[in-house]
Formats: C-alpha cells, sequence, structure tokens
C-alpha cells in the first residue's frame, strides 16, 4: 500500500492550550510527512509492496529497519490523532469503563500506571493502553515500536517523543502526559478501538 498523510481531525490550533499549533504544525506537517515519504521510498520493490500497513509493521520488525521504523510511526501517528480531539478527557464509555477498573482496580490507577511508563520510557518511545489476553495492560515501547509487535492490539497510544511536547512542556513529560490523559484524549475512539480489539 501506499502511504499518504491523513488532515487532522482538527484544525491546529484546536487542541491548545494543551497542545499548540506550532507543536501540530511540526508533529504532523513535518515529522509524520516524513515517515510517510521515507516510508514509500522504503517499501519501493521490496515483499512489503500491496501488503496492509499492519502486515508491513509486524513482518519488517526486526528484518528491514528503514521499512519498520517509518512504517511503524506512520501506524502509531494515524491513530495518534485520533486519539485526541478539542475538549477531550472527561468522561470515558461504559463498558471501556467497566473493563479498566476490571484491569487496574480503578481508572485512577490506570492513569497513574500509564504516565508512569510514559515518564520511565527512557529517550524517544511510546506509552499504551492495550489489549493481550483479554485484559486492558500498560506498555511502552522504545522509537517506533507498538503493542502489534508483541502481540498485543493498541487501544491508547501517547507519543513520548520530544518533538510531540517540547515546544510546549519543554522537559516536564510528566505534566504533557498528565494533560493528554484529562485534556487531549478522545476515549470514544479508545472504546472503539477497545471493542473491536475485544472481537479481535
Amino acid at each position: 500500500m501506499t502511504f499518504t498523510l491523513p488532515d487532522l481531525p482538527y484544525a491546529h490550533d484546536a487542541l491548545q492550550p494543551f497542545m499548540s499549533k506550532e507543536t501540530l504544525e511540526f508533529h504532523h506537517d513535518k515529522h509524520h510527512l516524513a515517515y510517510v515519504n521515507n516510508g514509500n521510498n522504503a517499501i519501493k520493490g521490496t515483499e512489503f509492496e500491496g501488503k496492509s500497513l499492519e502486515e508491513i509493521v509486524k513482518a519488517s520488525h526486526g528484518k528491514n529497519a528503514a521499512v519498520f521504523n517509518n512504517a511503524g510511526q506512520h501506524y502509531n501517528h494515524l491513530h495518534f490523532w485520533k486519539w485526541m480531539k478539542p475538549n477531550g478527557g472527561g468522561a470515558i464509555p461504559g463498558a471501556l469503563e467497566k473493563a479498566i477498573v476490571e484491569s487496574f482496580g480503578s481508572v485512577d490507577k490506570m492513569k497513574e500506571d500509564f504516565i508512569a511508563a510514559g515518564t520511565g520510557q527512557f529517550g524517544s518511545g511510546w506509552a499504551w493502553l492495550e489489549v493481550k489476553g483479554g485484559r486492558i495492560a500498560v506498555s511502552k515501547t522504545p522509537n517506533g515500536e507498538s503493542p502489534l509487535v508483541n502481540g498485543a492490539l493498541p487501544i491508547l497510544g501517547c507519543d513520548v517523543w520530544e518533538h510531540s511536547y517540547y515546544i510546549d512542556y519543554r522537559n516536564r513529560r510528566p505534566d504533557y502526559l498528565k494533560a493528554f490523559l484529562e485534556s487531549l484524549v478522545n476515549w470514544e475512539y479508545v472504546a472503539e478501538m477497545y471493542d473491536a480489539a475485544a472481537k479481535a
């Protein structure tokens, strides 16, 4: 498949003050575009041409770094933009909230573990909510990896590469993660991904 850069599902300034217009102009318009262009170039003439994005991510992991790094980041970012919305955070849809409480004991514990995972990821990477073995868990991955390459299905991810937060938060990564959960997350989209993962 050919990678294409999607439009943001909101205006560049719609997530302020929690994520600035400048951050989205750099992150979406430049960084994500680079993953798209570099990924398309890396895939040309390889066994990965014609495969779905998920297939490319899984098949290239540990085999072709140029393909994997760009395909992995393209996959992660396609969802990252949808995992946020203006006036995000707030109430979690019922079935998802129930599953979170069953897995963590409380929503607050899930948020605490998610922030700890993102804060504790050394260098670039991602913090995740994933579905594995029928339960929701928190995980973290380096660089462009995701739960897809670890036998799980991602339902929420937060980019902790510095380009995702440094303009707005400088070195205060925990503050960025807290703002992401409390004020940016599109829990309806997380619930959609949870429903699909629970049926998989």
